[in-house]
C-alpha cells in the first residue's frame, strides 16, 4: 500500500479522518428530514472532549519499549509529549496525561487539545516545528511523514515511538498498551483498553438481533477536488461495519485495495443499502441532493431511499477510546428506532 493510500486512513483523521467531534453518549442522534444524520458536537459543549481515566498515576521512567519500526526506544522523561496524529493523542489524554502534551497534530480537535500549538503542515510533520517545542518523547505512526522530518527529530536526540496504524477493532487495546507502556503508565493502559473493550461490546450488543444485515458503502469524498472513492477489505471501515451488525457492501463486492474510484459499475455491484460519509466530504458535494447526483448512487437502493450516515471527520476509524461513540452512532443512524 502506498504511503498516500495509508494516510486516508490515519493521518486523514483530517482527510480519511480528522476531526470527528461525536456526541452520541449524551444527546443520541437519529436520521433528519432528509434520511441523513450526522453525529457532532452541535449544542452540546461537552461532546467533543475525551474523559480521561480518573486517579492517574505519574510515569515511572526510564522504559525501554519496542517500536513499530523495529527500533528500541529508551524513554526517559514524559514531561513534553508530542503527538503526531489526532488517535495517538486522544490515547495520550484519555490515560489522564494531557497536561504534559506540548503540542498535537491538526486532526486532534477535541476539546482539550484545541489550545495546543500546531507541529503539521496540512498532514505533514514540521521537524523544526517539533523541535521548537523541545519534546522529551514524539509519538508517531509508521504513516507519519515525511520520513525525513521524522529521521530529523531523531537525529536531534529526541525517542520517537512509531506505532501500527489502526485498521480494526482489535487494534483497540494494543495501541492504547503501546503508549502506555512508552510512556511509563502499564497499569492505566490495561484499565483504560479494559474500559474500552467494555463499552464496544455493550455498543455491540445493542445491534437489534432482527434488523437484517445492511449493506453500507464507505465512500470518501472531496468534491472541490474531485475525489469520489469507495473503501474495500483496507479502508479500515469493515471492522467498525461489522460491528454495527452491517456487510461492508465494498469490501464484499470484491474490492482489496483500500480506496478504489467510484465508478456507475462499482456502486452497481456494491448494491448498497446506506453509504457512510463524513460530514465535510458530504458538505463538499452539496450535501444528500449532490450525494445523489454522482453517477450511479441514485440507482443504488441506498440513494433511492437516500439513506446516509454521516460522523464528522475524526473520530471514524481512530480505533480507540471513543470507538464505542463511534460504534453507537453508526447503530442509531443505521437502526433508528429499531428494536
Amino acid at each position: 500500500m502506498t504511503r498516500t493510500a495509508q494516510g486516508l486512513r490515519t493521518r486523514l483523521a483530517g482527510a480519511l479522518l480528522s476531526a470527528l467531534a461525536l456526541t452520541l453518549a449524551a444527546t443520541g442522534c437519529g436520521p433528519g428530514a432528509d434520511g441523513v444524520a450526522v453525529a457532532g458536537t452541535k449544542g452540546s459543549p461537552a461532546a467533543n472532549r475525551v474523559e480521561p481515566l480518573t486517579g492517574a498515576a505519574a510515569p515511572r521512567l526510564p522504559v525501554t519499549v519496542r517500536s513499530a519500526d523495529g527500533k528500541r526506544v529508551t524513554v526517559r522523561a514524559a514531561d513534553r509529549i508530542v503527538p503526531l496524529s489526532g488517535s495517538l493523542s486522544e490515547i495520550v489524554f484519555t490515560l489522564g496525561l494531557g497536561d504534559r502534551v506540548a503540542a498535537r497534530d491538526i486532526t486532534a480537535t477535541f476539546a482539550q487539545a484545541k489550545r495546543l500549538p500546531v507541529v503539521t503542515r496540512g498532514h505533514d510533520v514540521s521537524a523544526e516545528s517539533v523541535l521548537s517545542l523541545r519534546p522529551d518523547l514524539v509519538l508517531a505512526e509508521t504513516t507519519t511523514g515525511p520520513a525525513e522530518a521524522v529521521q530529523q527529530i531523531r537525529d536531534a536526540g529526541v525517542p520517537v515511538l512509531v506505532v501500527d496504524p489502526a485498521k480494526g477493532l482489535g487494534d483497540v487495546g494494543p495501541r492504547i498498551e503501546a503508549v502506555a507502556d512508552a510512556l511509563g503508565v502499564p497499569a492505566a493502559g490495561e484499565r483504560l483498553t479494559a474500559r474500552s473493550e467494555q463499552r464496544i461490546e455493550a455498543a455491540r450488543e445493542a445491534v437489534p438481533s432482527h434488523a437484517g444485515k445492511p449493506r453500507v458503502a464507505f465512500l470518501y469524498l472531496r468534491g472541490s477536488a474531485s475525489v469520489y472513492l469507495i473503501g474495500g477489505e483496507e479502508s479500515g471501515a469493515t471492522s467498525l461495519l461489522e460491528a454495527a451488525g452491517a456487510v461492508d457492501a465494498g469490501a464484499d463486492s470484491g474490492l482489496r485495495k483500500d480506496f478504489t474510484a467510484l465508478t456507475t459499475e462499482a456502486l452497481a455491484k456494491a448494491a448498497p443499502d446506506a453509504i457512510l460519509v463524513m460530514a465535510k466530504g458530504l458538505e463538499s458535494v452539496g450535501g444528500v441532493d449532490g450525494l445523489v447526483r454522482i453517477p450511479g448512487v441514485a440507482q443504488t437502493p441506498a440513494g433511492t431511499a437516500r439513506r446516509v450516515v454521516s460522523v464528522e471527520d475524526g473520530v471514524l476509524l481512530n480505533y480507540g477510546p471513543r470507538t464505542d461513540q463511534v460504534l453507537k452512532s453508526l447503530v442509531a443512524q443505521l437502526y433508528g428506532d429499531t428494536k
